[in-house]
C-alpha cells in the first residue's frame, strides 16, 4: 500500500502531466523556466516570444548557442527543451502577445499562465487577459541580484495593476534641446535624433534648439539663423525632410547639428549667463583627444572594444559610417513596402547603437560633459540593469513552486517571494510574504473601472489622449472613446481611418472640459474604463497629464497643495535682504507653480535633505523666473557647494555678506529644472 508521501507525489505527477501551461517570454527567466517545467514532468506547454537571439544573450540564456544567433527565441527554446524531455508537447509562437489571435478564448485554453516578460506594457496586457479569461497568472521579474514572484488570481489576490508602478524617467524638453548638463541628457537627445532621422517622427522629440524656452531671450537665435541660411540654406521646419533632401549626407548633418544649431543656441544669451557655453565643432577641424584627457589615442589592446573611449575624430567617423548604414536600411524598408517605412531603435542593432553613442559623445564634448564608452551608453540608453544568470535561475525555480500550489488550488499557501541581494535580519535572501487582497480602487480588477486624468484641455490633442494616456499610461491596445455628452459623440475609433481627422484637434474643440466623462472601450482586451477629465490650465511645466486612481486621490493632493501654500507667509523682499547675514541664506529657486511643498520631497536626497530638513520656508515674492524662499538660522560652509540629484540640479553661488564669520557666509542658490 502506497504511503501518503508516495500518493502525494503520484497525484502531483498526474497534475503536471495533465496541466496545460502558457509561458510568455523565452529570455533570461523564460529559458530557465522552460527547462524547469520539462524536467518537472510538465508535458503540454505553449511559449510565445517575439524576440530573436542576439550574441549578448548567450552568456545567460543557456538554451541558445552561437549557431542560433538571429533565430527565434521561442522556436530554438522549444528545440532545446525537447532534448531534455522528448515526450513533451511544446508549441512555439514567434509572435507578439498583443496580436489579436491571442485573445480571451486563447487564454481560456490554459490552466495556468506563467509570465517571463521584461516590460510593463506586456505585463499589463497579460494581466488583463488573464483576468478576463479567469485564468491564474504567476508573475515574475528580475533586476540584477533582485527578483520577485507572485500569484495573481481574479477576486482572490491583487492584480498586477492594483498598485501604481514607477514610470520611466523623463527629462524636460528644454533641458534636452538647449542646456544638457549630464551624459544622460545627451544620450536621450541622440535617441530622439535617431527617430527624427530614421525612426517614427514625434514632435515631442524634436532635437532643434527650443526657442520657446522661457530662459531664452525674445530675439534669440536670429543672428545664428541668418548665418545658417547664408551658409547652407537650412530650413528649421522638419529635420527628416531636410535630411532626406540632402540624402542624409553625414558632413551636412554634422554641420547642422553640431555647428549651426550650437551657434543658434549661443545667441540665446540668457541661457549662458550662469552656465558654461557650448563650443561648436567644425567637420574639417576636429580635435583628436578624448574630452577631459590629454591622450590623442583611444585605443588599448587590453580593453574590450565597447569599453574603449572614442575621441571626437573617431566619433565623427563612426557617426558618418552609421548614418550611411542606417540610410540604406531605411531606404530598403521603404522600398519593400513594409508595415511602416521607418526604423525602430534597438540597443542590439550595431549601426543604431554606434549612431547614438557617437552623436551623444559629440554633444557631450560640445557642452563640456564627460563622455561615455559604448558600453556605458548602451546600458543607459537601453535602461539595462545587468542580468544575472543565478537570479534568473532562482526566480524560475520559485515560479514552478508557486505553479504547483496554484494547480492544487492551494491559494492560501501561495506567496509573493522576494529575492534580496543581502540577507535580511533573519539571515534570509528569500523573503516570502502573504498575498494582498484586491485593491477596491483598482481601475482594472475592481467593479468600478474608473480613473481621473488632470490635463489642460486647451493644449492636449486627441492624438495625445490616445497615444500617451490610453495606449501609454493605461496600456490599451485599440481603444474606442465616446464622450458622455448625451449625444454619443465618437472621439476615437479603433477602426482604421475613421477618426484620423480628430487627431490634431484639441479636447476643448469637442466641448471636453472640467468633469467631462469619457467612456473608453478596448474590445480586444475586453476592458472598459471611464476616464474623468479634470481641466487644469496651471499644470506643472513639462507635465502633460497626471493620472489618478480616483477623484478622492486628486482631491487629497489638491488639498495638500493648498495647505502647503497657506503655510508659507508672505513677506516683502526688503525684509529678507535686511535680515540676511552670516549664518543665514537666501535660497532662490525656479520651479513650476504650486509646488511649494512638493519640491522638498523631490529633493529628498541624503545631502540635500540634511541641508533642508530643519528649515521653515517663507515665500517672499513672486518673480518672473520663479519664487523666492528664505531659510533662517543656518550656517553654510563657504566652499562653492554644488549639489545634484536626479532631474534637479542645484548650483550654489557665494553672495556678498558684510558680516562673514570664519568660513561661513550667506549664499544664493539657483535650482534649475
Amino acid at each position: 500500500m502506497a504511503s501518503a508521501g508516495e500518493r502525494g507525489l503520484l497525484e502531483m505527477k498526474n497534475q503536471t502531466a495533465d496541466a496545460k501551461l502558457l509561458v510568455i517570454g523565452a529570455g533570461g527567466i523564460g529559458c530557465e523556466l522552460l527547462k524547469n517545467l520539462v524536467l518537472s514532468a510538465f508535458h503540454d506547454i505553449e511559449v510565445i516570444d517575439l524576440d530573436t537571439i542576439d550574441v549578448s544573450n548567450l552568456n545567460r540564456q543557456f538554451l541558445f548557442q552561437k549557431q542560433h544567433v538571429g533565430k527565434s527565441k521561442a522556436i530554438v527554446a522549444r528545440e532545446s527543451c525537447l532534448k531534455f524531455n522528448p515526450d513533451a508537447k511544446i508549441v512555439a509562437h514567434h509572435d507578439t502577445i498583443f496580436d489579436k489571435r491571442y485573445g480571451k478564448e486563447f487564454f481560456k485554453k490554459f490552466d495556468l499562465v506563467l509570465n517571463a516578460l521584461d516590460n510593463k506594457a506586456a505585463r499589463n496586457h497579460v494581466n488583463r487577459m488573464c483576468l478576463n479569461a479567469d485564468v491564474a497568472l504567476v508573475e515574475s521579474g528580475s533586476a540584477g541580484y533582485l527578483g520577485q514572484v507572485t500569484v495573481i488570481k481574479k477576486g482572490v489576490t491583487e492584480c498586477y495593476e492594483c498598485q501604481p508602478k514607477p514610470t520611466q524617467k523623463t527629462y524636460p524638453g528644454c533641458t534636452i534641446r538647449n542646456t544638457p548638463s549630464e551624459p544622460i541628457h545627451c544620450i536621450v537627445w541622440a535617441k530622439h535624433l535617431f527617430n527624427q532621422l530614421f525612426g517614427e517622427e514625434d514632435p515631442d522629440q524634436d532635437v532643434s534648439p527650443d526657442t520657446a524656452d522661457p530662459e531664452a531671450a525674445g530675439d534669440a537665435g536670429q543672428e545664428a539663423l541668418k548665418e545658417t541660411e547664408a551658409s547652407g540654406g537650412i530650413m528649421r521646419n522638419s529635420t527628416r525632410e531636410w535630411a532626406k533632401g540632402c540624402d542624409w549626407d553625414p558632413a551636412k548633418l554634422f554641420s547642422k547639428l553640431f555647428r549651426d544649431d550650437i551657434k543658434y543656441l549661443l545667441s540665446m544669451s540668457n541661457l549662458w549667463q550662469k552656465r558654461r557655453p557650448p563650443t561648436p565643432l567644425d567637420w574639417n577641424h576636429l580635435p583628436d583627444a578624448v574630452a577631459g584627457s590629454s591622450s590623442t589615442a583611444a585605443v588599448d589592446n587590453d580593453v574590450i572594444h565597447d569599453q574603449i573611449m572614442w575621441n571626437i575624430k573617431q566619433c565623427a567617423e563612426i557617426f558618418s559610417d552609421s548614418v550611411n548604414k542606417l540610410k540604406l536600411a531605411l531606404k530598403s524598408k521603404i522600398g519593400e513596402s513594409q508595415e511602416h517605412g521607418y526604423l525602430v531603435w534597438d540597443k542590439d542593432d550595431e549601426a543604431a547603437m554606434d549612431f547614438v553613442t557617437a552623436a551623444a559623445n559629440i554633444r557631450c564634448h560640445i557642452f563640456s560633459i564627460a563622455q561615455k564608452t559604448r558600453f556605458d551608453v548602451k546600458s543607459m540608453a537601453g535602461h539595462i540593469i545587468p542580468a544575472i544568470a543565478t537570479t534568473n535561475a532562482v526566480i524560475a525555480g520559485l515560479i514552478v513552486i508557486e505553479a504547483m500550489k496554484v494547480l492544487n488550488k492551494e491559494y492560501s499557501r501561495c506567496k509573493t517571494v522576494f529575492l534580496n541581494r543581502k540577507p535580511n535580519p533573519k539571515k534570509r535572501l528569500l523573503v516570502p510574504c502573504a498575498l494582498d487582497k484586491p485593491n477596491p480602487k483598482c481601475p482594472v480588477c475592481s467593479e468600478k473601472h474608473e480613473v481621473t486624468v488632470q490635463l489642460n484641455c486647451k493644449s492636449t490633442t486627441v492624438k495625445c489622449l490616445e497615444e500617451k494616456i490610453l495606449k501609454g499610461a493605461l496600456t490599451m491596445t485599440a481603444p474606442d472613446v465616446e464622450i458622455e455628452d448625451g449625444k454619443g459623440t465618437i472621439l476615437i475609433s479603433s477602426e482604421e481611418g475613421e477618426t484620423d481627422g480628430n487627431h490634431d484637434k484639441f479636447l476643448s474643440d469637442f466641448g471636453i472640459g472640467h468633469h467631462t466623462r469619457l467612456k473608453c472601450d478596448d474590445f480586444f482586451q475586453d476592458f472598459e474604463i471611464i476616464v474623468n477629465i479634470i481641466h487644469d490650465e496651471d499644470s506643472e511645466r513639462g507635465v502633460e497629464f497626471e493620472l489618478y486612481g480616483d477623484l478622492a486621490e486628486l482631491k487629497t493632493k489638491m488639498e495638500k497643495r493648498q495647505t502647503d501654500g497657506q503655510a508659507t507667509v508672505s513677506t516683502n523682499a526688503a525684509e529678507a535682504n535686511g535680515s540676511q547675514g552670516a549664518g543665514q541664506c537666501l535660497f532662490l529657486y525656479r520651479c513650476p507653480s504650486n509646488v511649494s511643498g512638493q519640491y522638498l520631497s523631490i529633493l529628498d536626497q541624503p545631502r540635500m535633505y540634511s541641508l533642508l530638513k530643519n528649515f521653515k520656508s517663507r515665500r517672499l515674492s513672486e518673480t518672473a523666473g520663479g519664487k523666492q524662499v528664505y531659510f533662517r538660522n543656518y550656517d553654510i560652509p563657504c566652499s562653492g557647494l554644488k549639489i545634484g540629484c536626479s532631474d534637479w540640479e542645484v548650483n550654489c553661488y557665494l553672495a556678498s555678506s558684510q558680516r562673514q564669520r570664519s568660513n561661513y557666509c550667506s549664499f544664493l542658490a539657483f535650482l534649475v529644472l
